[in-house]
């Protein structure tokens, strides 16, 4: 199990505090998850992500949290 996580309220990885997916933990969904299911993983972070985060261009958030999936 990966330290790079979450931390639901401000969606920064509590292992590096950087915004969450950080590079280790978007390498670490790579290889654990083919593309689909990765995107279908992070297309469901992203709904619940946006529901805590500040308002937030829709293009970064996809950037962030979709965009680098393909």
């Amino acid at each position: 199990m990966s330290a790079h996580v979450p931390h639901r309220s401000s969606w920064d990885c509590l292992a590096c505090a950087e915004p969450w997916p950080c590079d280790p933990a978007r390498e670490e969904l790579m290889t654990e998850m083919d593309t689909v299911r990765l995107a279908t993983y992070m297309w469901e972070q992203l709904e619940e992500a946006v529901r805590g985060l500040p308002p937030t261009p829709a293009v970064e958030t996809f950037e962030r949290f979709i965009k680098w999936t393909g």
